[in-house]
């Protein structure tokens, strides 16, 4: 795939336009970031940012919810908006004639919201749907008891939905608040791949939001500092299946730890010929699912390994599943498994940037984190330069004594108190 990756333009409203070029396919994919995401979240607003990405596509000023879906599927494009632990976004892809026509339309979702009561009252009610029926789910327990132990209250720790107690409580003054405090020019960057030149894109960002003004105040993101509590917490739940998950405090994407951290991820948890899923489903039985992952954050991560397993193994899983991770600190990892893990990380990085809204997304998101898109290159360069002893000082560093979540039925939670 041709690719050429514009200079960085900034508009002087602060927004920061990416392009990359890709005449191969009559198609143009967007990208709109806004920096904060679910971390400018308090913990009794929690869900307001999913609700605001679930809200904002439901009316303008101008143009009804109807009216916005008409325009998106009468060309067949796509539009959509969402929130991640550390952006808000959205997203569109559309064939390039209709490319003008789908970023205003973007602009106009983007800048003016209505926010309508009636949207938010129906949006709420299926919200609570939502985390009532994820409530049934054990996994989904277990997990969010997990984050509580790994951040306290830091909103990384919150559940993405919220809980009934916020969203019931959270009003349309609230996401208005939101919209004005961190949906801001100076907060976004337009993340663009496709048949289109720099030049043509630079004006057609410069005439959907150039004239959008910065409002005076900077934006400040103050989180809380996370607290992590080292200790076993279970939820009793009649299920046949027991939910074990460990999780250890990780660093942020800035560390120079990060690259060891992504091999020991790919290492132990990732597909069929992982560490965890071999020694622990293939060999010993224990697990009808195993894995291990270690999330791209801006600020403080955590590498989270899980089973489900047999309510009468749920105490061998759990000794299984730390001997796995903290065995790396005194087992160093072979060269070859190395090699292994390197190969298949890379391969797998390679093939996350092939369509459009994949470039789109995976530059815009560097950009938005604060990487840079240098950052494509040093990522590559950092994963190929980590050695065994690099796996091994990580693993002493951070695989000391984690948290612990189970859920599970009264006899599997006997075999762990």
């Amino acid at each position: 795939m041709s690719q050429r990756i514009s200079d960085r333009l900034v508009l002087s409203n602060g927004i920061v336009v990416l392009v990359t070029e890709n005449p191969t396919a009559d198609i143009i994919a967007a990208r709109c970031f806004f920096a904060g995401g679910e971390r400018v979240q308090t913990s009794t607003k929690s869900g307001l940012t999913h609700l605001a990405a679930s809200l904002m596509t439901r009316g303008t000023e101008r143009s009804s919810s109807l009216e916005i879906a008409e325009q998106v599927e009468s060309i067949g494009a796509s539009l959509g908006t969402e929130c991640s632990s550390d952006y808000f976004l959205l997203s569109l892809k559309t064939i390039s004639s209709d490319f003008h026509d789908m970023l205003l339309l973007g602009s106009e979702i983007l800048r003016s919201p209505s926010y309508p009561e009636s949207e938010l009252a129906l949006e709420k009610r299926l919200t609570i749907q939502s985390i009532r029926s994820q409530q049934e789910r054990p996994f989904t327990i277990a997990y969010d008891h997990l984050q509580h132990l790994m951040y306290g209250d830091h909103p990384y720790g919150f559940p993405s939905l919220g809980t009934e107690s916020s969203v019931c409580n959270l009003t349309r003054n609230d996401l208005v608040n939101f919209h004005q405090t961190y949906l801001r020019p100076d907060q976004m960057v337009v993340s663009i791949a496709g048949k289109i030149s720099p030049e043509q894109a630079h004006s057609l960002v410069g005439e959907a939001f150039g004239d959008w003004k910065k409002p005076h105040q900077p934006t400040v993101i103050a989180t809380p500092p996370p607290i992590f509590q080292p200790r076993l917490i279970t939820h009793e739940q009649d299920t046949q299946q027991a939910i074990v998950i460990i999780g250890y405090p990780a660093p942020s994407v800035s560390s120079p730890d990060y690259a060891a951290l992504k091999i020991i991820s790919t290492y132990l948890g990732n597909g069929l010929s992982s560490r965890l899923f071999v020694e622990l489903r293939e060999k010993r039985g224990l697990a009808y699912e195993v894995s291990a992952f270690y999330p791209t954050r801006l600020e403080a991560s955590q590498f989270v390994a899980y089973m489900g397993t047999a309510s009468q193994n749920t105490g061998i899983a759990l000794e299984g599943l730390r001997h796995e991770c903290e065995r790396l600190a005194t087992i160093a990892i072979t060269n070859e498994e190395l090699a292994i893990c390197k190969s298949k990380l890379l391969g797998q990085y390679a093939l996350g940037k092939q369509t459009n809204g994949q470039i789109a997304q995976v530059y815009g998101w560097y950009e938005v984190m604060g990487l840079g898109l240098e950052f494509d290159r040093q990522f590559v360069e950092a994963i190929e330069g980590v050695t065994e002893t690099d796996v091994q000082n990580v693993a002493q560093k951070y695989f000391v004594t984690p948290a612990i979540s189970i859920a599970g039925s009264a006899d599997a939670l006997k075999q762990v108190k």
